[in-house]
């Protein structure tokens, strides 16, 4: 159920209502928009009458039942509004269009310099890079560890750039955390909800990949776990899902794009390197995905693909990325944001 607060109801309102949903045996999750304050009231639904009764206290404009399974991040909880998350001078899911850009892995220090540099030119705000890669043989690269995380930190201080970095094992979370400014979680773990469910320990920004082989719900329900232990910063990614289509490394969801900013009140943003694979498909895809209404686009560059220790089939060059950036600015101004 939600709790919808009048327009400037006071601190004290709002309060008593908190504490009246936790007599109740429920969870409160306050969440304050632009005009009201809305409290969700999360628990067993058998009971549900007894917070209609919550409509008669002071300041409570009306109780409204959430009947999606997914509660915390249905669009039915933030009725006209979208969620805004602010890192620093960078604002996910506003008006301007966010690019996370750079390799897939870190491998040295001198290339996620050189990567920060370029993709930073090229006007992109958040550097991409992965210090612990999962990778399906275990003979394949697997990242640098904690090396790595160092030099995305000295990247962040050259440029002024966030980072985003995977966590791929919750023992690891403190030691990410102390790094990165977004924690991004792969689409192997979306559905490990152990891992999830520890992210309520960081009140970092949470970006979860769409499972491979998962139904936009379930990607819903995996946010779930994130929103319900208390961190409400969460970004959902679009990274395409697998399909019997061989011609390209996955199928790029655009339909998930709309669909999910009609089911969620979360940002979503468009990985299409991941999503086709192929370097050649990732312009058109970014475009297409802009078009969509992406919130944002994560781009995979490397100054030298054909040496990359990973995934160098999707990476664009650096001029490629230029010239990626350029030709998408008709279409982030006919989309109604900024860059």
């Amino acid at each position: 159920m939600v709790i919808v607060m009048k327009a400037g109801a006071e601190q004290q309102s709002i309060d008593a209502v908190i504490a009246q949903i936790r007599e109740l045996n429920y969870t409160p999750h306050p969440i304050q928009g632009t005009e009201r304050t809305v409290i969700a009231a999360i628990g067993d639904e058998r009971g549900k009458h007894e917070l209609q009764q919550l409509e008669s206290m002071r300041g409570v404009n009306k109780v409204v039942p959430i009947l999606e399974p997914y509660k915390l991040s249905s669009s039915e909880i933030r009725p006209g509004e979208r969620t805004k998350i602010q890192i620093g001078d960078v604002e996910i899911g506003g008006e301007t269009l966010i690019l996370m850009a750079g390799p897939c892995s870190v491998e040295s220090r001198e290339q996620i310099l050189e990567s920060a540099e370029i993709v930073k030119e090229s006007g992109a705000q958040i550097l991409r890079g992965g210090a612990f890669k999962p990778r399906t043989s275990p003979y394949s690269f697997q990242g640098l560890g904690e090396e790595g995380l160092q030099y995305l930190a000295e990247a962040r201080d050259k440029t002024g750039l966030l980072i985003i970095t995977e966590l791929m094992d919750s023992h690891d979370l403190r030691l990410v955390e102390q790094y990165t400014d977004i924690i991004q979680i792969g689409a192997r773990n979306m559905q490990n909800y152990g891992l999830l469910s520890r992210l309520s320990e960081t009140k970092k920004p949470v970006m979860l990949k769409r499972g491979m082989m998962s139904e936009i719900n379930e990607l819903l329900l995996s946010a779930e776990y994130i929103l319900s232990e208390g961190n409400y910063n969460v970004i959902l990614c679009e990274r395409g899902i697998r399909t019997f289509e061989t011609a390209t490394r996955n199928t790029f969801d655009l339909n998930a794009i709309p669909v999910i900013k009609k089911m969620s009140h979360l940002p979503i943003i468009a990985d299409p390197s991941h999503g086709t694979g192929h370097w050649e498909y990732v312009n058109p895809m970014a475009k297409a995905a802009v078009a969509a209404g992406a919130d944002g686009l994560m781009i995979e560059v490397h100054p030298d693909p054909e040496n990359a220790l990973s995934d160098g089939a999707q990476s664009l060059r650096p001029d490629k990325f230029r010239q990626l950036v350029k030709e998408l600015k008709p279409f982030i101004q006919a989309s109604g944001r900024t860059f």
